[in-house]
């Protein structure tokens, strides 16, 4: 298998971008778009657990816009073989300082692109540098 494949990453790297950027823009459409529409699709967040395609863009579209905004870091994105990549990521939100949230997202490339099948949000008291 053929890990970190450079037009894989390059690829990926895009469509989470675009992702982030729908994100913090409150891009109902785009981030529809990049969720596989699947019933198998899921997405663990910090207050929620959704299972299906449904359920987590219902959430994206009751969701308040205010807040979104956001900073990355620490952003890696791996791929596996030229269909499969995982991107994680840290984020900090100056609404909740002292605190960093951590991103997953399980990308797969489908015929119509790549698309998120599995995504875990979580925030945590941000650790002491040792």
């Amino acid at each position: 298998m053929e890990i970190d494949l450079p037009e894989v990453i390059a690829e990926v790297k895009a469509a989470f971008d675009r992702y982030e950027q729908a994100l913090i823009t409150n891009d109902v459409a785009v981030l529809g778009e990049l969720f596989r529409n699947d019933p198998r699709t899921l997405r663990y967040g910090i207050g929620e657990n959704l299972y299906g395609y449904e359920a987590i863009n219902g959430f994206r579209a009751a969701r308040s816009p205010v807040g979104l905004n956001r900073r990355t870091a620490r952003t890696i994105i791996s791929s596996y073989g030229r269909d499969t990549a995982v991107a994680s990521t840290l984020f900090y939100r100056d609404t909740a300082p002292g605190k960093v949230g951590r991103q997953m997202q399980t990308w797969i490339r489908f015929p119509e692109g790549w698309r998120v099948v599995a995504a875990h949000v979580s925030i945590i008291d941000e650790p002491k540098e040792t």
